[in-house]
């Protein structure tokens, strides 16, 4: 073969491979995966280098960020829940589920929310280095979503993340929301406590009382996780956003941490919340039912039912004794009007409970209520339900 030959020849090699290059790379471009997969925190043992930069070249703030970030991440958890559904044709369907928590004991205690392992049958817990361990539900609280879960460190040591005062807490300070958006693990987010005592109501008869609002960015995957202060404390659990689009809109909410102290510490003493007990059931009036019953008030709770030997009947008050079709509902009139408790207005169900999630079995509150035109005030010793 001539030189002239073999210079052709080449020359045809090298352009077909560059054209097999370019049609590979926009085949992969075209068809290829097109969204990051499997991303997640390195372990700390495989940090890069600027995870270990001086903290000479950070600004203040950016140093109180990292500070934080590695004295919590260790004891932040990304929580599986696995659970059996049945589809159309009652075939079985797995169904997994994510959140996050934190460790609050070296014994293996883990605060999450409620919503994170309702019906779960089996919770896996990872922690933030990559250790992973089965966990099991010890007790929860649905009304203020909280729950306490368990898994077994064995001999290693956990860290535990240090639970601060919520009542302390400022509008303007800074807070650091650190859990598993999306399932990417050890997600650290900042931002401002924007606002406090809110009351965001998340369903028919769970709220959360005295919230904390917060612009830190808090997405799906982020709910039971520590929102942090500056000390790196747990102030609140984060729980819950305000959301148009279903992605993170600047307002997210955070369960009061001093609530959820007195529910973890009755969940590992007993696996129960002692919960305060009224022994009523109410239906909220409205301007209308309440001409047509006659009644001096247009708003109030109406006492339909007592529980037998409750607080409430131990005290006096008393339900409804006769029944009325009104707006195809079936209520039971003739009982007390609950119009007050130690001062406080009561005109909604979540009035009451917003009020008795603050008391305690054993606790005596003033009622005050109307038996037909009769305004009186009775006073009740609470009970554990």
């Amino acid at each position: 073969m001539t030189p002239a030959k073999n210079l052709g020849n080449g020359l045809r090699l090298i352009v077909l491979i560059a054209v097999a290059a370019l049609v590979a790379y926009w085949a992969g471009a075209r068809w290829g995966p097109r969204q990051a997969r499997n991303a997640e925190a390195l372990p700390a043992a495989m940090e890069t280098a600027p995870a270990t930069a001086p903290t000479a070249q950070l600004t203040d703030e950016e140093a109180v960020n990292v500070r934080v970030y590695r004295q919590a991440a260790p004891a932040v958890a990304n929580i599986v829940t696995r659970m059996v559904e049945y589809d159309f044709f009652f075939n079985p369907v797995p169904v997994e589920g994510a959140g996050s928590g934190f460790v609050i004991d070296s014994r293996g205690y883990i605060l999450t929310n409620f919503h994170v392992v309702q019906e779960a049958q089996s919770i896996e817990a990872t922690l933030g280095d990559q250790s992973r361990y089965a966990a099991k539900l010890i007790g929860a609280d649905q009304r203020n979503d909280i729950a306490l879960i368990k898994i077994e460190p064995r001999s290693r040591k956990l860290t535990v993340l240090p639970l601060g005062d919520s009542s302390a807490l400022q509008v303007g300070q800074r807070a650091l929301a650190i859990g598993n958006p999306f399932g990417f693990q050890s997600t650290l987010t900042t931002g401002v406590v924007s606002a406090l005592g809110r009351t965001v109501q998340t369903g028919q008869t769970t709220f959360i009382d005295e919230a904390i609002q917060t612009d830190a960015a808090i997405n799906r995957g982020n709910s039971g996780g520590p929102l942090l202060n500056s000390r790196g404390e747990v102030i609140g659990i984060n729980t819950a956003i305000f959301t148009p689009s279903g992605t993170t809109a600047g307002i997210g909410f955070a369960i009061p941490i001093n609530t959820a102290k007195l529910i973890a510490q009755d969940l590992i003493n007993t696996g129960r919340v002692h919960r305060a007990f009224l022994g009523v059931e109410v239906r909220a009036l409205s301007p209308g039912l309440a001409e047509a019953l006659n009644l001096p008030v247009e708003e109030g709770l109406l006492i339909e039912r007592v529980t037998p030997g409750g607080p409430a009947e131990r005290a006096g008050l008393r339900g409804g004794n006769r029944a009325v079709v009104a707006g195809m509902r079936r209520i039971l009139i003739g009982g007390d009007v609950l119009v007050a408790i130690d001062d406080q207005k009561l005109a909604t169900q979540l009035d009451l409970n917003m009020f008795m999630n603050k008391k305690r079995p054993g606790d005596v509150v003033t009622v005050t209520a109307y038996r037909g035109q009769k305004k009186m005030e009775v006073r009740v010793t609470l009970a554990e339900r």
